[in-house]
C-alpha cells in the first residue's frame, strides 16, 4: 500500500497548511464497529477503499503528533508528511482481531516514523548515536518546560544537573544539545506565509485532543493488561518484593523485607532485580508478540 495507490488530502508545502487541516476535519471518525469491519475487509480482500477509509479517518491524529515536533527546526508539511507513512504502515500491518483499536497501534508508528524522520534530518553525526543521546534529543524540550518554563538561551547549572539526572547523561550533553535545540526551534509567534499568521494559528482544534486523549487512556489500558499478565510468571516471594519495592505508593526498605522473609537484604535486592528484568522482558516480548510495537 502506497500513498500513490490512494486517494487522500496531500500537504505539498507549508502555505497549504490551513487548506489542509480544514480538509482532513472533513473525514468522519469511525466507530469501533465500523473500523473492525473495514479492517477486516483490507485484511482479507486488499479492497483499497476500506484501507483509504482506515488512514483518513486518522489523519487528524497525525497532524496532531505532528505539531509536537515542531519545535525541531523542519518543515511541519514534512513532519506531516513522514506521520503520513507510519500511519499508512500501521494500516497495512493492523490486525483487528487482537481487540484495540487503530489509533492506539498507529501512535507507535506514525511517532516512530517521525522520530527517524528527525534524526535523519539533524544527522546521527552530531546529535550521538547512543540511546541516552536520542532519549535527550527527543525529551530534552519537555523537561525544560517542566524544570525550567519560558526559559531562553544557556540552563542555569542547577537545571542542568536535575536533566542530566534524569536523562541519565553528562551535564556537558545537556549544555550541548540545548544550544543545538535553541538555535532551531521555531516561535509559536513567528510568522509564516505572506498573510502574518502565526505558528500558534495552526494549532489543531480540540476534537483532535479528545482523539489523541481516548488513544493514550487506551495505550495505558493495554499496558495495564500487559503488566497484570506478565507478572503472573513471577513466583509468589518475586511477586510480593518487586510489589513492595517498585509497585506500591509507599516503599519498603531492604531492611523491613529482609526482616518480613528473613533473608539478607542483598538476597532482597538480588530478587528485586531479577524479577524486574523478568517482568520486562516478558512484558517486551507480549507486546511484540501482539503487535503493540513498531517492528523494524
Amino acid at each position: 500500500m502506497s500513498s500513490t495507490s490512494m486517494k487522500f488530502p496531500v500537504l505539498s508545502n507549508e502555505g497549504g497548511l490551513a487548506a489542509y487541516l480544514d480538509q482532513i476535519k472533513k473525514f468522519p471518525m469511525l466507530d469501533a464497529e465500523e473500523e473492525y469491519m473495514l479492517a477486516k475487509n483490507w485484511k482479507s480482500t486488499g479492497n483499497i477503499k476500506s484501507a483509504e477509509k482506515l488512514v483518513t479517518s486518522h489523519l487528524r491524529l497525525v497532524a496532531k503528533i505532528a505539531m509536537g515536533y515542531k519545535g525541531y527546526g523542519l518543515p511541519l508539511n514534512e513532519i506531516i508528511s513522514e506521520g503520513n507513512v507510519g500511519l499508512m504502515q500501521a494500516v497495512k500491518k493492523f490486525e483487528p482481531e487482537k481487540g484495540f483499536r487503530l489509533a492506539t497501534y498507529a501512535m507507535w508508528w506514525i511517532k516512530a516514523s517521525i522520530q527517524e524522520y528527525i534524526l535523519r534530518s539533524w544527522s546521527l553525526v552530531k546529535i550521538g548515536t547512543t540511546t541516552a543521546q536520542k532519549k535527550l534529543f527527543f525529551n530534552l524540550k519537555k523537561l525544560k518546560n517542566q524544570i525550567a518554563p519560558r526559559t531562553e538561551g544557556d540552563l542555569r547549572d542547577e537545571h542542568v544537573k536535575d536533566i542530566a539526572k534524569k536523562l541519565n547523561v553528562t551535564e556537558n550533553e545537556v549544555v550541548s544539545m540545548n544550544r543545538r535545540l535553541s538555535g532551531r526551534e521555531h516561535s509559536l509567534n513567528a510568522p509564516i506565509g505572506e498573510d502574518g499568521d502565526e505558528w500558534q494559528d495552526w494549532i489543531v482544534d480540540n476534537d483532535m485532543d479528545q482523539e489523541v486523549k481516548f488513544a493514550q487512556q487506551e495505550e495505558m489500558e493495554q499496558r495495564k493488561n500487559l503488566l497484570q499478565d506478565s507478572i503472573k510468571i513471577l513466583n509468589d516471594r518475586e511477586r510480593k518484593i518487586l510489589y513492595a519495592r517498585r509497585l506500591s505508593e509507599e516503599q519498603e526498605t531492604l531492611e523491613d523485607l529482609s526482616k518480613k522473609f528473613k533473608i539478607s537484604r542483598e538476597r532482597i535486592r538480588q530478587i528485586e532485580n531479577k524479577a524486574f528484568e523478568k517482568l520486562q522482558k516478558h512484558m517486551l516480548n507480549s507486546a511484540k508478540s501482539n503487535n503493540l510495537l513498531p517492528v523494524n
